[in-house]
């Protein structure tokens, strides 16, 4: 700043207003200034400007799997909120590996940067306390809070609850629940919602299957354990734990001539975004993501700007069906 200052003729003040705040500097002091930047090449160090402020205007997100577009949905939402107060956001993608979320956290949180948010896998979140405990702002998103971080969750269970109930209400009587594994509290939330919606129906049948893992393999292998049984063995309806499973499953299904939605009415979860591209497009209960984000990030800067007003809280968002094709209703 000081090179830009002589170059310019002008004050090293002067080059901070044009840089931070430009309304108070003339027209034809700014420019000179802006042409000192470009001629000298002059980037500023954003590591000396939190030294030196003693803050940051940048958030820090650290999602899960960027691969689902659920998650996306959510990155979408907390650009959005942190753009209406002028705050920036970086992203790391831990890539369903544990040890790569708790790098990325350790990164973040020397970066200094003014909060986190963080959308974890489902396992012991010893490191996120600990950041937490040291004094930066987090906020869980996919995951509830406690006393001391804030959380933003999706009604897992409710979603399940209405997935069952359209098939139910459909005339759909033996339904199979599949996804997995079910110490996965996503998975075992949607089942807890689909057991209620049957309990509450006199006269439907449910089957659990649980599947080694959500994806589109595991779909398949469901697809193909329910096609070998009998027409009077097999389910009429399937609530999937997630699209992906659905999508293999409906493949699977089809390839060994049992039709979608005639013989089996299939839904999934999440809506992620290639569920209305598949060849029978796919009924799913859709997740708010952008929503989601868009509250994780007011709580995140509601304890920023103000903490001494700030509470400790868990938000819940409910889901909503979207029904497409495979679920063989209008």
């Amino acid at each position: 700043m000081k090179d830009v200052a002589r170059r310019a003729r002008v004050s090293i003040g002067t080059v901070s207003n044009v840089l931070n705040n430009p309304s108070v500097v003339t027209d034809a002091t700014r420019e000179r200034v802006e042409q000192a930047i470009t001629e000298l090449g002059f980037v500023r160090n954003d590591a000396a400007r939190r030294l030196a402020a003693g803050r940051s205007h940048t958030v820090g997100f650290v999602v899960v799997d960027l691969g689902n577009s659920f998650f996306l949905d959510i990155t979408r939402g907390i650009e959005a909120g942190l753009d209406e107060h002028s705050r920036q956001l970086v992203l790391a993608n831990s890539d369903v590996d544990f040890e790569k979320q708790n790098a990325h956290l350790a990164l973040f949180e020397e970066s200094q940067l003014s909060g986190l948010i963080l959308a974890p896998l489902d396992a012991p979140l010893n490191a996120a306390r600990a950041v937490r405990d040291r004094g930066t702002p987090l906020v869980l998103v996919n995951w509830p809070g406690d006393s001391t971080t804030c959380g933003v969750v999706n009604d897992d269970e409710y979603g399940g609850y209405i997935a069952a109930r359209h098939l139910i209400e459909n005339g759909r009587t033996r339904l199979v629940f599949s996804g997995g594994p079910f110490t996965l509290s996503a998975v075992a939330d949607r089942l807890r919602g689909t057991r209620r919606a049957v309990e509450e129906s006199p006269g439907i049948a449910l089957e659990v299957i649980e599947t080694e893992r959500i994806t589109v393999r595991g779909g398949i292998e469901l697809g193909d354990e329910l096609a070998a049984r009998s027409a009077r063995r097999r389910p009429d309806g399937l609530v999937a734990a997630a699209d992906a499973l659905a999508a293999g499953a409906i493949h699977a299904l089809q390839v060994r001539g049992i039709e979608v939605p005639r013989d089996i009415a299939v839904i999934g979860h999440d809506n992620n975004h290639f569920a209305h591209d598949t060849l029978v497009p796919i009924t799913s209960v859709a997740q708010p993501g952008q929503d989601m984000g868009l509250t994780a990030a007011a709580l995140l800067l509601e304890e920023i700007l103000t903490p001494a007003e700030h509470t400790h809280r868990t938000v819940t968002m409910r889901p909503e069906l979207v029904v497409r094709a495979s679920s063989g209703a209008r």
